[in-house]
């Protein structure tokens, strides 16, 4: 009994599961979480943190541990004609020992803080770029959702037409036994109910591809029965201002913020390229125990201990162009970067406009595809009840449903070409959109 009870509740739950459907919220936070691309972009961030934490502590004191042991055994000879008497030999010789030492730097040139600066502004890059990245694949997700959307929608209105042509039929075949309608009636709307099946089929295949693109970018298998929203009414257009959001995205853009990062990254490499014009000074202090058993040679054992502090200064007087070399390439990587800034500006600015103008472009779709919508619905109305009573053909009555099917189908595109342009605009103007 428990057996059974276990399988009901596990059939309900994923019968549960099958029936939910996904809004574009739920599909743009499984899509974000199961993004491998954002799992790398992410490391990349974990990275660029540990190297600020790299180049910083080569700015703290640095402590080293050395230490050895030696072993020799002189087989032959027993002696060594060194001396006017020979010197015997006793194995063995060995010796051992540690050195313990600190380094701190004192002066590199603006060395470290600059490298650990850049290190700064780099890891900022990356965390821009993961933004970025987020915002791509959010993109990319609104893109599924509202193919697949337009798939859903199409198949539930040829569906719904396909239905509404199968009862027609059937009046039609009606008024042929009482004399109101001819064969060439009943053939006609024959011909376009197999016509609207065999488009029924394309479409179908059509919305397969669509929810396994669908599926693909959310990270689900491509063969998972994946449900969503088709729900969707808008009853306000929204309304935006290109001056304000080409603004906005001067100041939001993850792409420019990323390249300012860069930059002041380079202008920190060359500083700390300059360096090797200056001196480098550390302070040093060592510590030194040995243990020497030298009996071979006739030394007795003995431990030697020695420390010391003090201070080292390194400067390189000539290499041959080396530094002025780093300088150059630095100034030129900064160069290069503030022309990829004005020209990414360039490419914003049009990506806004374009935006812009795709969303108008969308909203006035909208408004027509409405009053087609009506036009359409109204124009079947009337035909069909002439066709009722025997005043139009069955030819006038397909076309006016041809008609309607086309203005709905049309009028569900462009509500979804609209929410996607809406997320486009955003996309450019630096918001996010998830």
């Amino acid at each position: 009994m428990k057996k059974l009870i276990l399988t009901l509740l596990i059939f309900t739950v994923s019968l549960f599961a099958q029936e939910k459907k996904l809004s574009l919220e739920e599909s743009l936070n499984i899509g974000l979480k199961n993004s491998k691309e954002l799992k790398i972009s992410e490391s990349k961030v974990t990275g660029s943190e540990a190297k600020v934490t790299e180049v910083g502590s080569k700015m703290l004191p640095a402590l080293s541990l050395g230490a050895g042991y030696t072993n020799i055994n002189v087989v032959e000879p027993d002696a060594l004609q060194l001396f006017p008497s020979p010197l015997s030999i006793k194995n063995p010789f060995y010796s051992y020992g540690f050195n313990l030492t600190i380094k701190q730097p004192l002066f590199t040139g603006f060395q470290l803080s600059s490298l650990k600066s850049a290190a700064e502004f780099n890891s900022e890059a990356v965390k821009s770029e993961f933004s970025a990245a987020m915002n791509q694949k959010a993109f990319e997700i609104h893109q599924a959702y509202w193919n697949y959307y337009k798939a859903l929608k199409t198949i539930d209105l040829i569906e719904e037409n396909l239905n509404l042509l199968k009862r027609k039929l059937h009046d039609t075949e009606q008024f042929m036994e009482n004399g109101l309608a001819t064969k060439n009636d009943v053939l006609k709307l024959k011909v376009q109910v197999a016509n609207m099946e065999l488009k029924l089929i394309d479409t179908k295949n059509n919305l397969d591809v669509a929810r396994a693109l669908f599926n693909k970018t959310i990270g689900l298998p491509l063969n998972e029965q994946t449900e969503i929203e088709t729900d969707i009414t808008i009853d306000t257009i929204s309304n935006y201002n290109y001056d304000e959001l080409y603004t906005e995205a001067l100041n939001n853009r993850a792409e420019l913020k990323t390249l300012n990062y860069r930059i002041e990254a380079g202008k920190e490499n060359i500083t700390a390229a300059n360096s090797g014009w200056w001196p480098q000074l550390y302070a040093v202090g060592s510590y030194y125990y040995y243990n020497v058993n030298a009996e071979t040679f006739n030394i007795s054992s003995m431990d030697i201990q020695a420390w010391y502090v003090g201070v080292s200064l390194n400067w390189d007087l000539w290499d041959w162009g080396y530094r002025s070399s780093k300088s150059t390439q630095a100034e030129q990587e900064v160069l290069q970067a503030n022309e990829q800034l004005k020209l990414l500006k360039e490419q914003i600015e049009l990506d806004v406009y374009n935006s812009y103008l795709r969303l108008l472009s969308e909203k006035e779709k909208i408004r027509i595809s409405r009053l087609a919508v009506e036009s359409a619905e109204e124009n079947y109305r009337i035909t069909e009840e002439k066709y009722n009573n025997q005043l139009a053909t069955s030819t006038d009555l397909i076309n006016a449903q041809t008609e309607l099917l086309d203005a709905r189908t049309k009028l569900a595109v462009a509500v979804a070409d609209y929410e996607f342009a809406i997320a486009k605009l955003e996309m450019a103007a630096g918001r996010r959109i998830f």
